[in-house]
This record gives structure tokens, C-alpha cells and sequence, in this order.
């Protein structure tokens, strides 16, 4: 495995790293044996670094970080994410009260005195403007509640505004071979500043893996099912905003890219 430091947070992190958005829910059937051992699994082949969010499986995915990871807190390094198990338009969800109460819970549900890094999920670029949930943050990393903290955003336009804020220490963003618009801008201005970048949906819900076919069914609690087009949230959290016919077609003529890898 290879490391490389999180922008200037301090931390060494694993270059491949484990999000868990399928092992809280949304991503079909899934059971915590099979979680429990992946997480095993990951940490056995050097991952150090776990992204969550309060809203996979409500914590559930935060409840199994904690489980897997008991003992090795100085050594695994945990993000997680807030809002999102809130009304995300409501000014008050981002409220100190708010924000304190969401990662105390967090907290509680990792098992963990602090989190290495604490991240808005994806909010409107609105409330990103108002300015004041950055403050909030301030205060809660004062505290020792947590030791850094970004932001998962959804365009580039909301990433380049969150790196003109002082504190902010990493950018999360989509990015796969679908969806290349952050390399042009955001990346290199990321790297200007000194901020770390979580590369999320690399496979793009699993199209890049090549293992779907036209007649690949998906479970009604899988968000490849209900928010293909979007109906639930963004759409380019799903299929990289394609669809999955389009998309299907297309990961096809990407497929000399995995076969020259194997030559």
C-alpha cells in the first residue's frame, strides 16, 4: 500500500481507502458479516483511512467502523460526514446546537473522543455562502471534537469556494473517468492551497468494475434503483449522472483500459 500526506491535516493516509456507503444501506443487500470482513480485510492489505456519514444506515456504518476498528484508533484514521440525516435546506440544521448534537452522536457511535475528519455532506451552495457553519466547525475543532475538517461537494464551483475558506483541509468530490471536470480547476487549485482531495464514486456505482450486463437488476433499496435520475438526490452521485443504459454502453468502450492492465 501507498501513503501520501492529506493535504495539511498531518495525516498519512492510504492512497485507496474504504468509503462505507455500502455497508450502512442504499446499495442493495448486504449483511454485517460480510461488512465486518471487508473492513478486516482493507485494514490487512494497509488501508488506514474509513469515510462515513451519519446518514449510511442512519450510523449503522459508523457503529461497524467502530467494531472493526476497537484498538487501533491511534493507527486508522476515520471521516465522516454530517447534515444529510437532516433537513439539508433548514438553516437550523446548521446551527451550533444543531452540529454539536450531530457529532456527539458521531461520536458516540464511533467509539472515539475525536474525529480526524469531520466534513459538511453535501449541502446547498447556499448555506455554504452564509459562512456560518465554518464557525461552527472552528469552535467544535477549539474543543478537540474534531481535529480537521471539509466538505463533500458537488461541483467544482462549490469546491473552489470552499477552499477561500482559511480552515477548510479537504475537499471531497466525484471522480471517475465519467466525471474528469475537477482535474481542470479544482485540483490544481486544492494543490495550491494545501488542501487534501477524497476522490468519491471512483467506479461510478460500480459501472467501471465491468461487471454489469443489460439485464443487471438492482434491488428496490439501491440507490442504482431509486435515484438513477436523480429523484432522491443529485443524480451524479448515480451512474456519474448517465443513467445506467448509457452508461453501461460506455464503460464498454473503456474497457482497453483494464485489459492493458492486465497485459
Amino acid at each position: 500500500m501507498k501513503y501520501r500526506p492529506l493535504g495539511r491535516t498531518g495525516l498519512n493516509v492510504s492512497e485507496i481507502s474504504f468509503g462505507t456507503w455500502a455497508i450502512g444501506g442504499s446499495w442493495g443487500n448486504v449483511n454485517d458479516t460480510d461488512s465486518l470482513h471487508a473492513l478486516q480485510q482493507a485494514m490487512e492489505q494497509g488501508v488506514n483511512f474509513f469515510d462515513t456519514a451519519d446518514v449510511y444506515g442512519n450510523g449503522h456504518s459508523e457503529e461497524l467502523l467502530a467494531k472493526a476498528t476497537a484498538g487501533r484508533e491511534d493507527k486508522i484514521h476515520i471521516a465522516t460526514k454530517f447534515c444529510r440525516s437532516t433537513d439539508i435546506h433548514d438553516p437550523e440544521s446548521y446551527s451550533e446546537k444543531s452540529i454539536r448534537a450531530l457529532c456527539q452522536s458521531s461520536l458516540k457511535r464511533l467509539n472515539r473522543e475525536a474525529i480526524d475528519l469531520y466534513q459538511i455532506h453535501c449541502p446547498p451552495f447556499e448555506i455554504l455562502k452564509q459562512g456560518a457553519v465554518f464557525e461552527v466547525l472552528d469552535k467544535l475543532q477549539a474543543e478537540g471534537k474534531i481535529r480537521h475538517y471539509g466538505v463533500s461537494v458537488e461541483t467544482v464551483e462549490e469546491g473552489l469556494f470552499c477552499l477561500e475558506q482559511p480552515n477548510v483541509q479537504a475537499l471531497q468530490v466525484i471522480l471517475n473517468l465519467f466525471r474528469q471536470k475537477p482535474f481542470a480547476e479544482l485540483l490544481p487549485a486544492a494543490h495550491a492551497k494545501g488542501v487534501g482531495i477524497l476522490a468519491r464514486l471512483p467506479l461510478a456505482s460500480g459501472l467501471l468494475t465491468g461487471k454489469f450486463k443489460e439485464q443487471t437488476q438492482f434491488e428496490v433499496d439501491d440507490h442504482r434503483r431509486f435515484n438513477e435520475n436523480g429523484e432522491q438526490f443529485n443524480v451524479g452521485e448515480t451512474f456519474a449522472g448517465l443513467g445506467f443504459a448509457k452508461g453501461l454502453e460506455l464503460s464498454r468502450q473503456l474497457a482497453w483500459i483494464a485489459e492493458g492492465a492486465r497485459a
